[in-house]
């Protein structure tokens, strides 16, 4: 019987999420499976795997076929790297504890990189998050001073409209004390 690697969709509509089956090529797609050795959400970010290893890597080792997209999700995991080193040991070429220590090196390159990868994605937010409140501050000053040159103009519409009102009551007040020494 023919064995392929595949996903098994689940999740709601426009909402996937994965199941990793084990399943004879007749099956179809959500239907009958052999085995269940992991799933894979890709609606985080980075999409989240949670796979059996070893029965990946068995079921890779006799010879199961996995679809495009498992092909890629085991690669990433090191299944692919796993089983390269191990037909490495049964040619001869190196020991399995020489595969092993690759195997770790690998695995702990892959997990710095992907670490360096995620600190620069927080530093961008963070940049990003500073760029916008600096642009915030900015609108934020530049508003203040429309309204504070607005209010002074008002103010000085203000005062200009009481100075002539003020002018206007002592002129006849003058005008009084003149007008009653002509009289006289």
């Amino acid at each position: 019987m023919a064995t392929k690697i595949r996903l098994q969709r689940r999740g709601r509509k426009s909402y996937a999420f994965y199941s990793i089956v084990i399943a004879d090529v007749r099956a179809p797609r959500d239907g009958k499976f052999i085995e269940k050795i992991g799933t894979y959400n890709p609606n985080t970010n980075p999409a989240t795997v949670d796979l059996k290893f070893d029965r990946a890597l068995d079921w890779v080792m006799k010879g199961a076929q996995p679809t495009d997209t498992v092909r890629n999700i085991l690669s990433r995991e090191g299944v692919y790297m796993k089983k390269h080193l191990l037909g490495g040991v049964t040619k001869g070429a190196f020991g399995e504890a020489e595969a092993e220590a690759k195997f770790e090196a690998w695995k702990n390159n892959k997990q710095s990189g992907l670490a360096a990868l995620k600190a620069k994605d927080e530093e961008a937010k963070k940049a990003e998050a500073k760029a916008r409140l600096e642009a915030e501050k900015k609108v934020n000053a530049e508003k203040a001073k429309a309204l504070a040159e607005k209010k002074a103009a008002e103010e000085a519409e203000k005062a200009a409209a009481e100075a002539p009102a003020e002018e206007a009551t002592e002129a006849p007040a003058e005008e009084a004390p003149a007008a009653e020494a002509a009289a006289e």
